[in-house]
């Protein structure tokens, strides 16, 4: 009889063991089914990662402009600086949404002391990230996304680090 029930007991505690340290939160579910959605949606970028870019403007490729990303599920955060040789920067963050490979962010940015905002719309594209470009707006007197535009600014990936 005891080594019947020294036998069960060994059993009970390797099934216990077995059971691991699983979570059955609902909300982690939700969130890996929302991003493995994600994954594979046509076109989509890998989600839970970082992506950096860079591009260069002006007569001489002097202007630089750079975009540092962080993809978690459909939330985008990160950082954007415009630095153009001899004028004053934009620097500031990103936070936004992602839907399939297209990313629709608020840029809060410092310029000349001041803060401001703008929308900006990007389209992942393999190592590419391109964005639709700002036009002029009269009657506010600042730059806005054109949203009729296509995406005509393109972004080099590089290392983030």
């Amino acid at each position: 009889m005891k080594f019947q029930l020294g036998y069960v007991s060994l059993i009970a505690v390797t099934v216990a063991s077995c059971s691991g340290n699983r979570s059955t939160n609902d909300a982690d579910t939700a969130i890996k089914k929302e991003d493995t959605a994600m994954a594979n949606a046509p076109d989509a970028p890998a989600v839970n990662m970082e992506y950096c870019f860079y591009t260069t403007e002006g007569s001489a490729s002097q202007d630089t402009t750079k975009v540092n990303l962080h993809i978690n599920g459909n939330k985008v955060t990160g950082d954007m600086d415009w630095l153009p040789k001899e004028k004053d920067a934009r620097k500031g963050t990103l936070m936004g949404n992602l839907n399939g490979n297209v990313i629709k962010a608020l840029w809060t940015y410092v310029q000349e002391g001041s803060t401001d905002t703008l929308s900006v719309d990007f389209q992942l594209r393999g190592n590419k990230l391109a964005q639709k470009p700002y036009q002029y707006d009269a009657k506010t007197g600042k730059q806005q996304t054109n949203s009729a535009a296509d995406y005509t600014v393109i972004y080099s990936m590089k290392n983030c680090r």
